[in-house]
């Protein structure tokens, strides 16, 4: 159905209203003279009142004059094309006009020919202006719809290292995403899809991977991320803010107790800007790799420790009878292939959960010992002041420049080195 456009004609002479309107077959041109008015204060109120959409007006008219009127319209209606009607002796008003931005003029009196090519013109580009919104409106649902995907591309060539400061700030402010750059850049990993046989098929794994980012998804509600898969299936995230360490363990609990799978999860602060993301994609990429090389064995290993290593009774020969296999063999193939002991691992696991704890509760020593597997809160704070140099009070009170260590991915080559040399050595 086509579109009639709506005319307001305003002058204060009956004879020129009148002529304006006998001139022209109105509906010819898909227009309707709505109102004419004979003062610049009724004009600009049937203006209002009509939604008008052109305006033929005169500059010299009584109560509201012409250039007035159009200044009031241009601020409640700029989309109103609006023409002046002028005579010789008001050539100073109409250069007034034109800098008001009016479409066109005319002058008295009306030419009808040129009048009637006036409002084609005006008509056309009316249409056009109508054609043009359609065609953005179209633009932005598309965009709107598809922002996950750009997000994606975006990301990926940002990981990637393909795109420069600036150009990164810009796209964040185009996708909607905070304009700065994110606290935490994770990576999560299905050990199944990297094993030498492959364990799924590819429309199984394509599956697997969505029902992990909705998990992941779920459980990362609270924060502005992006989530999305590199080009080998690892599960990328980019979050402005930081995820505490107990939402980790909720991911993989969740996945694994949903999905029957295991995931890993390697997740880093960004410290040095937009542009080391690229770095820390690598080094996480580096540390699935050297994860991909790990034994079914001691890949069963370390999972079995992250999830019982709060019980106080996980003892190395408990891990041995679970993977049916001999205590000395596995507690030297652990050590072969993570360059650390058992006791080792258990002890990582342990301290850090209990430096989240200390930084992130106001759980007492006793509660905090009891969550990380140790009997007695002496045991516990034995064990903790051997590995990090202070108490657990001590480390609550006036110590928690260590956590920063934590958060800087120094705590695991540091927790190594103490444990190293003040356990096994």
């Amino acid at each position: 159905m086509q579109k009639t456009w709506k005319v307001l004609i305003a002058d204060d002479e009956p004879i020129i209203r009148e002529g304006i309107r006998e001139a022209i077959n109105w509906e010819a041109l898909q227009m309707e003279v709505v109102a004419e008015a004979e003062d610049g204060e009724e004009a600009l109120e049937l203006a209002l009142e009509h939604s008008v959409d052109i305006l033929l007006a005169d500059l010299n008219m009584p109560i509201m004059n012409g250039i007035t009127l159009i200044k009031n319209l241009r601020e409640k209606r700029p989309q109103c094309k609006i023409v002046i009607i002028t005579g010789h002796d008001e050539f100073t008003y109409a250069q007034e006009a034109v800098r008001l931005h009016v479409t066109d003029y005319i002058l008295k009196p009306a030419n009808p020919e040129q009048l009637k090519n006036l409002l084609k013109n005006i008509r056309q580009e009316l249409e056009d202006t109508i054609q043009q919104n359609e065609y953005l409106k179209m633009a932005e649902t598309q965009i709107t719809k598809n922002f996950p995907l750009l997000q994606e591309r975006f990301c990926l060539e940002w990981i990637e290292g393909h795109m420069k400061e600036a150009e990164i700030l810009e796209q964040l402010r185009f996708l909607q995403l905070p304009a700065e750059c994110p606290q935490q850049f994770g990576i999560i990993h299905c050990p199944e899809f990297y094993a030498n046989t492959p364990l799924v098929k590819e429309n199984d794994r394509k599956m697997l991977l969505f029902s992990i980012e909705n998990i992941v998804s779920e459980l990362l509600q609270p924060f502005q991320k992006v989530l999305f898969c590199d080009h080998s299936g690892l599960i990328i995230v980019c979050v402005w803010g930081h995820v505490p360490t107990d939402t980790l363990f909720e991911i993989e609990k969740a996945v694994k107790e949903y999905l029957r799978v295991t995931v890993n999860l390697y997740f880093e602060p960004i410290q040095d800007g937009l542009t080391a993301i690229t770095e820390l994609y690598q080094h996480c990429r580096g540390l699935v790799d050297k994860e991909s090389r790990i034994s079914p064995m001691v890949r069963r290993a370390k999972k079995f420790i992250h999830d019982h290593f709060s019980d106080p009774d996980l003892t190395l020969e408990l891990l041995a009878q679970s993977l049916q296999a001999s205590p000395v063999y596995l507690s030297r193939t652990i050590k072969q292939e993570l360059g650390r002991s058992f006791v080792g691992l258990v002890t990582e696991l342990r301290m850090k959960k209990a430096i989240q704890l200390l930084n992130d509760t106001d759980l007492s020593i006793l509660e905090i010992a009891e969550r990380v597997g140790y009997d007695t809160q002496h045991y516990f704070s034995t064990a903790f002041k051997k590995v990090m140099g202070v108490s657990p009070n001590q480390y609550r009170k006036g110590s928690g420049f260590l956590y920063d260590e934590l958060i800087r991915k120094e705590f695991t080559v540091t927790i190594d080195k103490k444990i190293a040399h003040n356990i096994e050595g």
